[in-house]
C-alpha cells in the first residue's frame, strides 16, 4: 500500500510537471519589454571617446531627429550593422554612438578600419549608462525627437537595408 501511495504522488508530480511546461510552450514569449513611445528623462553627461569632454545626448545635435546606437567593438551583429549607420550618415541622419563595455583603444581601432558614423561617441565602460536610457544589449539603436524628447522608434538588434529605409521614411514624415 505503501509503494503505491508513493507511486501515486510521483505519477502526479509528474503530470502537473508537464502541464506546466505543456502550457509554457503556447505562453507568448517576453524577452525583452514592449517598445512604446515614451520621453527620455536622461540629462546624465557622459564622457566622450576622443577628447574626454562630458555631454548629455541632447547637447550634441541640433537636428530635430537622431540617433542613439548603442554597439561595441566585441560585437559582431555591431560590425554588420556599421555600413548601414554610414549609409544614414551619408544621408544627413546625426547618430551618437554610445560605447558599451569596450575598451577605448579597441573602439578607436574598430572605428578606424570601418570609419566613423558617428557625430560623437559617448562610452559606458560599466554598461550603466544604456541601461538607464532602456538598452537591453547591443546593438540597439534608438530614433529620438530632441524637441519632445520622445522615442519614436527602439530597435533592438543590428540595423538593416529595411530599417535603415524605415528610419530615413519616419524621419522625411515627420519633417513635413
Amino acid at each position: 500500500m505503501r509503494d503505491r501511495t508513493k507511486f501515486s504522488i510521483l505519477i502526479f508530480i509528474l503530470i502537473f510537471v508537464f502541464i506546466v511546461f505543456f502550457k509554457g510552450l503556447y505562453k507568448k514569449p517576453t524577452y525583452y519589454p514592449v517598445s512604446e513611445l515614451k520621453k527620455i528623462e536622461f540629462n546624465k553627461k557622459i564622457r566622450t571617446l576622443d577628447n574626454q569632454n562630458e555631454y548629455s545626448i541632447f547637447e550634441i545635435t541640433n537636428n530635430n531627429f537622431f540617433l542613439v546606437n548603442i554597439w561595441a567593438s566585441w560585437c559582431a551583429p555591431c560590425r554588420d550593422e556599421h555600413k548601414y549607420l554610414v549609409t544614414l550618415k551619408k544621408d544627413g541622419v546625426d547618430i551618437i554612438g554610445i560605447n558599451y563595455k569596450d575598451k577605448v583603444s579597441n573602439a578607436k581601432n574598430f572605428l578606424e578600419k570601418l570609419g566613423n558614423p558617428y557625430k560623437e561617441i559617448l562610452i559606458d565602460l560599466d554598461g550603466t549608462n544604456s541601461i538607464e536610457l532602456g538598452a537591453i544589449g547591443v546593438p540597439e539603436t534608438f530614433l529620438i525627437n530632441s524637441d519632445s524628447k520622445e522615442i519614436i522608434k527602439k530597435y533592438i538588434g543590428p540595423i538593416d537595408y529595411n530599417k535603415t529605409v524605415e528610419i530615413l521614411e519616419i524621419i522625411n514624415e515627420k519633417k513635413i
